[in-house]
């Protein structure tokens, strides 16, 4: 944990200074041809009766949608580590914790920047992201807490960063993305190194009690890549956006990629139990497992 802090402490960096805030980002401008995996989705999905214009802003509102969902992360993040200051037993721990307050609040400071400056209509949180916060940060249990925030929604964002650096569409995010990600290693980190332990010796009350907040977050999570708010902006009935989100091969393999490091994480607890296991196939979020890496190829083609 002593290491970890000092990582922490000698990976800063600033956001400001190491930035290049002056890089031209033109949302909205036409874009590229997608690969074929991703055309033949959009071939199927219900924005092709509108032309390939469509798709293309379909793929610059799904960058607004997931910036704007990674800002308002960052602020659960932000009050989830400033509670655990107060409540992880041990002072490394808690030295730890207190860097990556700082972390958190550069975060929310660049993407809200970004936001600010160069999204003409960000998105307010989805009601799914804000469930999966409130149930974390309600439970007096610090372990609950780190575990819905290190490990369920912090190694989300690792892989949503990732597969962001490769896919979204303008230099400056993803120079921040690239910087963030740095900074979302050593959380998720702290994560399996705060609960492993831990998680070995629960009673078999306690380990389903902490089965059930991860399926139940699960849910949330894939409910929350359904994409909701993206469909009903583009004028595209929920129902069908539902639909197609709920089935394409393409958005089912982005959310399987999204999740493979939170399963990695799990694996990585001892969380990862035949139950959860279950679970996780059952809302369809089981498509890398523990020991397999995302292929970069697949993975490009997972964004659209």
């Amino acid at each position: 944990m002593l290491g970890l802090y000092e990582r922490a402490r000698k990976a800063q960096w600033d956001p400001v200074t190491d930035i290049h805030w002056s890089a031209t980002v033109a949302f909205g401008s036409p874009l590229p041809d997608d690969s074929s995996f991703a055309m033949a989705s959009f071939e199927a999905s219900p924005l092709a009766p509108r032309g390939r214009a469509m798709w293309d802003r379909f793929r610059w509102e799904l960058q607004s949608w997931m910036v704007s969902q990674f800002l308002h992360g960052e602020q659960g993040a932000l009050a989830a580590s400033a509670r655990l200051v107060e409540t992880v037993p041990g002072l490394d721990a808690k030295y730890y914790l207190a860097s990556q307050v700082i972390d958190e609040a550069r975060h929310l400071e660049v993407f809200s920047r970004y936001l600010r400056d160069h999204v003409p209509d960000p998105y307010p949180p989805s009601a799914s992201l804000v469930t999966l916060l409130e149930h974390a940060l309600a439970d007096s249990r610090w372990d609950v807490t780190a575990l819905g925030m290190h490990i369920m929604i912090e190694a989300l964002a690792m892989a949503a960063f990732r597969l962001a650096d490769g896919t979204f569409h303008d230099d400056l995010i993803r120079q921040i993305i690239r910087l963030a990600a740095r900074d979302e290693t050593r959380h998720v980190s702290f994560g399996v190194l705060a609960l492993g332990d831990l998680y070995r010796e629960l009673s078999a009350s306690e380990r389903a009690e902490r089965e059930e907040f991860v399926l139940e977050a699960a849910a949330l999570i894939r409910r929350r890549f359904l994409l909701e708010d993206i469909w009903e902006r583009l004028e595209i009935s929920r129902e069908d956006g539902r639909a197609y989100a709920s089935h394409d091969v393409l958005m089912v393999k982005y959310r399987q990629a999204i999740f493979a490091k939170i399963v990695r994480s799990l694996d990585q607890i001892g969380l990862l139990t035949a139950r959860v296991r279950d679970g996780l196939a059952r809302l369809d979020l089981l498509g890398f497992g523990p020991d397999r890496s995302l292929p970069a190829a697949e993975g490009g083609a997972a964004q659209g």
